[in-house]
């Protein structure tokens, strides 16, 4: 694909999302140096670092808020920066500190742009879909379709949503979660970076993130939970919205991903006239209320389980949010291939094999 060797940096690269990235480069490119680095201070983040010394990857120990731990890197031509906490909850659950994301999320990105800078790489963000604003969200709209919400277009729709989703319009206004408001100013810091220095960087906000291996918890990685929950019959409960389980969001494949991650390291900084900042979900192809998830769990295992009802609120937690990707869908000549069933499918498959990855994962 590639006339030369390419050089790329992948940060978060033993957690779910970087090592499987780093997986699908290592497949596609015969002429590529990859390399990752981690912190390892996620519970089973040791297991992919012995995936990527198998893929053949250069691994680094080190940790994205130390600048100091980038001093001693070699050139590369592009960092991924696939490291992050992605919950939304962090900060404010009393079990982990608000300053700890602010430096993780946003000031490892400032130490990764100037990493780029010296060095004159390009940079791809993976950022999130919860850059959008808790608010205009919260207030959108809904009907109880079956068992999930659906937009209720009787009613007049804000500017940046469609039955297709949310689009790069809709309003990034504060609050978003801590983890949202580093992620957006991660975003900002990015484009500003581009404009000083003319560094290549494109910005992907992703959906729900959702494959095997991966870390599921409650607050991130919500199909891998349920699943796995399941599969061993861990307890299960719908949290908020009436405790029905209606609440949406869209699913998408690491891979999927990565064959856009691949599209933008070809073009490098060659398409200027092309946005920057794009959704990268599943759409509405792919879009699942906890209920149907549930119902699939209960058809693909064949078992039964009670699940608890709680219509208690939590910080942040959102009706429906389906990400519109469209404009990467025109502008890369992209779109998911593999679909919410296959997805699921997947990682029951993956948890039949790892029957106790909850000790793990949770």
């Amino acid at each position: 694909m590639f006339s030369k060797t390419m050089r790329i940096l992948v940060t978060g690269s033993c957690g779910f999302v970087g090592s499987r990235i780093l997986r699908r480069l290592s497949e596609s490119l015969d002429n590529a140096e990859l390399t990752g680095m981690d912190n390892l201070c996620r519970p089973g983040s040791e297991r992919n670092r012995a995936v990527l010394k198998e893929l053949g990857v250069k691994f680094i120990h080190g940790d994205v808020r130390s600048a100091s731990d980038f001093d001693s890197l070699q050139d590369v031509d592009w960092v991924i920066d696939a490291a992050a906490n992605p919950s939304v909850l962090a900060g404010v659950d009393g079990r982990t500190s608000s300053r700890q994301v602010i430096e993780h999320n946003l000031n490892g990105t400032v130490n990764m742009l100037e990493y780029c800078r010296a060095r004159g790489a390009g940079f791809i963000l993976l950022s999130t879909s919860r850059v959008y604003g808790v608010e205009p969200l919260c207030h959108l709209p809904l009907r109880t379709e079956g068992s999930r919400f659906v937009l209720d277009e009787s009613n007049p729709l804000p500017i940046g949503v469609s039955t297709r989703g949310v689009n790069e319009d809709f309003s990034t206004t504060p609050p978003l979660s801590l983890y949202g408001v580093s992620k957006k100013m991660s975003e900002d810091l990015a484009l500003e970076y581009a404009g000083a220095f003319n560094l290549p960087v494109w910005i992907n906000r992703c959906g729900v993130m959702a494959g095997p291996g991966q870390f599921g918890k409650a607050d991130q990685g919500i199909i891998a939970f349920w699943i796995h929950s399941w599969r061993e019959g861990r307890p299960l409960k719908y949290l908020g919205f009436g405790g029905h389980g209606h609440q949406v969001r869209d699913a998408l494949h690491p891979d999927d991903l990565a064959a856009l991650l691949l599209k933008q390291l070809q073009a490098g900084s060659g398409k200027p006239e092309v946005p920057r900042v794009l959704n990268v979900g599943g759409g509405s192809e792919s879009s699942f209320s906890l209920a149907e998830l549930n119902a699939w769990c209960a058809a693909r295992f064949g078992t039964k389980m009670e699940v608890a009802r709680d219509g208690s609120e939590r910080p942040f937690d959102i009706g429906w949010i389906i990400l519109d990707d469209a404009k990467a869908r025109k502008t890369w000549d992209w779109k998911p291939r593999i679909t919410r069933e296959a997805i699921f499918e997947e990682v029951a498959q993956f948890a039949e094999k790892s029957p106790q990855w909850m000790n793990v994962s949770a």
